[in-house]
Order: structure tokens, then C-alpha cells, then sequence
């Protein structure tokens, strides 16, 4: 009987000490919330919200030089980043057929000048003899009729000599305008053809320190875009350096491609050091909200939901409570974000304003910065093969 007793005792022990051992195994290996849940601090900052775009930096004026006759260049006097001023010599066409045409004029013009010196004296004759009465009236109606031919016929002549005269004066090629040469597009016995559509000789920027950004927002932008405000950009030359402009113009004719409506914007841009050289591209950023010292919390606090049954029926009769018990609308969107409470997830209930794409503006009274909030569940992450981020580590706010 002893030996059973004894036998029964060393195995309560034996079993106490297992149960033992397991509760104190489940406690030392119990979870932590930060290591079931994916946790950020509430924090403190300014935020801007604002509107992207990409675009082409141009000169305010961009003259396109062209040419009213055609011809064969002869010479070049202008080449690319040249200084010109207005009137300068750009181009020479070969002259020899303008020559000739004008030559032509010349000899024309004097033909019928002596044809009308002829007509002028025929003229004043039948008058003397019309009234000794030698000649008819119709003699003397003939050569005063010759004479109005004749002096017509040499104001055509000249019209013919200055239209000629006027063609070679367009086979030197000037400058309308001072600025800078930013493109050359023919060469040295080129011929260029005058017709329906001039050529393109030169582009000349009028003025390089003056320079502007032509680009295009969508139309859910363009109410959030005003002339005046202030657009920022960056170029690939300048990754470093950031760039200011002005909304100059927002055009009123949209562009539709694949359904898509933009509308096109003008920004100027100050280029006083000439960094900035046409065609480069821009990154705008054009900022239309800003608040200073607001709550933010990370965009993914506002889109995670718990995949608790119990809690989303919860959440789902706060919802209705919620709406029922909105009476006002002071413009802001509401959302949800989730704290731990009891190592659970509880619903908080804020007011979202303006975001930046990270990080949102919330109202509530029930969150102060500090706080941690939960952005995602940490076994997703470990099966997405993401790593998280743990309460130490705030985000960075921009």
C-alpha cells in the first residue's frame, strides 16, 4: 500500500512540474503586442498637400527666323549660343538671280519711260492740230488715251522693280530681334524653298534669364491651382537645387487624350544665372494647403482594419452610432485609426484634413502625439517577407 502511495506522489510531482514547467514556458515565450502588431508614433509636424506635374522649360519669346524667297545659302554669319542684335546679318542667299531680276526691272522701267516721253509729245501735237482743226477729235481722244497707257504702264514697270529689289533685300537674312541663337537648321549651300510654309532658318531666344515652364494638369487638379501661387521644381542637371516659379497662366483650352482631360499652365521662371536652358525637363510641385504644427499619423494607420470578427461587428454598430450622431459638417473627412488597449485593437475615431501621401493632418481629442498606432498586423508582414517597423523608430515628417 506504501509503495502505491508513493508511487501515485512521484507522479503528481512528476505532473506538477511538467504543468509548471509549461506555464513558465508560456510566459517567457508569451507575445508581445509589438510583435503581433506593426506599431507607429503619432507625431508632430507641418504638412503640405499639393499637386505634380511634369513639364518643358522654354523662353519667354523664342523667335523662329524664316525666309520670304528661296535660294541657296551662300554664307552663315550666325552659329549656335551666338549673341546677335536686332538687325544683325544671320544669312546670305545667292543673289545672282535677284541681280538679274532686278536688271530686267531696270530695263523695263526705262523702256516705258521713253515710251512715255514719246506718247507725252504725240499728245501735246494732236492738241496743236485739233485745234487748227487738222486733226479729228477721236485723233486727239487716241493720243491722250496713249499717253494715260503709258504712264500706267511705267508705274507697273516700277512696281515690278521695287517687288525685285524688295526679293534680293530678303536674300540677306537679319535678326529680328536681340537674344541668342539656340538653333541652326541649314548649312552652307542649302537650298531653302519659300512656299506655302516659310523655313525655318533660326530659333533665337529673346532672352534667357526670362524663361517658363509649359506643363499640364489633370482637371480634378485645376481647381487647386490660382495665378500667383508658387510652383517649385526640380531638373535633372540640379538634383541638389531646388527652383521657384510663379503661376503666369492657366490656359482655358483643354486637351482631351484617351479621355483624359488636361488643361495646360504656364509658370515663369527667373533665370538670372542662366542655369536653366530651354528644353529641359521639370518636376513641378505646385503647393495649394500647408498647416504648421498639426497631429499626423502615417497614411497606413488610417487604412488598417483588424481581422477580429467581434471587433469589426463593434466597429460596425460605432459606424452607425456615428452617423446618426453627426449633426454638423465642418468640411472634414472622418476616419479610423487603431490603438492598442488590453493588447487588443480599439477603434478611435478622427478627423482627417490635408495629406501629403504619407503621413494625414487628424483632429481628436482622444490621440496626442506620442501614441502609438497600429499600421498593419506583423504576421502579414513576416509572410510578405516585409520588415517592421518597431515604437522606436518615428517616422520622418516632410
Amino acid at each position: 500500500m506504501k509503495k502505491l502511495t508513493t508511487h501515485l506522489i512521484n507522479i503528481a510531482l512528476i505532473l506538477a512540474f511538467i504543468f509548471g514547467a509549461y506555464y513558465v514556458y508560456q510566459l517567457s515565450h508569451k507575445k508581445k503586442p509589438e510583435d503581433l502588431y506593426r506599431l507607429q508614433t503619432v507625431v508632430t509636424g507641418d504638412i503640405e498637400q499639393n499637386v505634380t506635374a511634369n513639364g518643358t522649360i522654354n523662353p519667354v519669346t523664342l523667335v523662329n527666323v524664316g525666309t520670304q524667297v528661296s535660294g541657296r545659302v551662300k554664307k552663315i554669319y550666325a552659329d549656335y549660343n551666338d549673341q546677335v542684335k536686332k538687325g544683325q546679318i544671320l544669312l546670305e542667299l545667292e543673289d545672282e538671280l535677284f541681280k538679274a531680276q532686278i536688271a530686267q526691272s531696270v530695263g523695263n522701267v526705262k523702256n516705258n519711260e521713253a515710251s512715255l516721253e514719246l506718247a507725252k509729245a504725240n499728245e501735246i501735237r494732236m492738241r496743236s492740230l485739233f485745234e487748227k482743226e487738222y486733226v479729228s477729235k477721236q485723233e486727239l481722244d487716241q493720243s491722250v488715251q496713249a499717253l494715260k497707257s503709258a504712264e500706267a504702264q511705267l508705274s507697273t514697270t516700277k512696281a515690278q522693280l521695287t517687288r525685285d529689289q524688295t526679293n534680293y533685300g530678303y536674300s540677306i537674312i537679319k535678326s529680328p530681334v536681340a537674344g541668342v541663337v539656340v538653333d541652326r537648321v541649314v548649312d552652307v549651300g542649302q537650298t531653302v524653298a519659300a512656299s506655302l510654309q516659310t523655313p525655318t532658318l533660326f530659333k533665337i531666344a529673346q532672352d534667357l534669364s526670362k524663361m517658363q515652364i509649359d506643363t499640364s494638369f489633370a482637371e480634378a487638379d485645376i481647381g487647386r491651382i490660382q495665378v500667383g501661387q508658387v510652383a517649385k521644381f526640380n531638373v535633372d542637371a540640379f538634383p541638389n537645387k531646388n527652383f521657384e516659379g510663379m503661376v503666369k497662366q492657366i490656359r482655358l483650352n483643354p486637351t482631351n487624350t484617351a479621355n483624359v482631360v488636361t488643361y495646360d499652365i504656364v509658370i515663369s521662371v527667373d533665370n538670372p544665372d542662366q542655369k536653366l536652358l530651354p528644353g529641359m525637363t521639370a518636376y513641378v510641385n505646385i503647393t495649394f494647403a500647408k498647416h504648421d504644427n498639426v497631429l499626423l499619423v502615417p497614411n497606413a494607420a488610417l487604412r488598417y482594419r483588424p481581422k477580429n470578427e467581434d471587433t469589426m461587428m463593434a466597429l460596425k454598430k460605432e459606424d452607425k452610432k456615428a452617423d446618426k450622431s453627426k449633426a454638423e459638417d465642418d468640411g472634414l473627412a472622418r476616419g479610423k485609426v487603431y490603438i492598442l488597449k488590453d493588447n487588443k485593437p480599439q477603434m478611435v475615431r478622427v478627423k482627417t484634413s490635408i495629406t501629403n501621401g504619407k503621413f494625414t493632418e487628424i483632429i481628436s481629442s482622444e490621440l496626442k502625439a506620442n501614441d502609438l498606432v497600429i499600421t498593419g498586423d506583423m504576421m502579414g508582414d513576416q509572410k510578405a517577407g516585409s520588415s517592421a517597423q518597431g515604437p522606436n523608430r518615428p517616422p520622418r515628417v516632410f
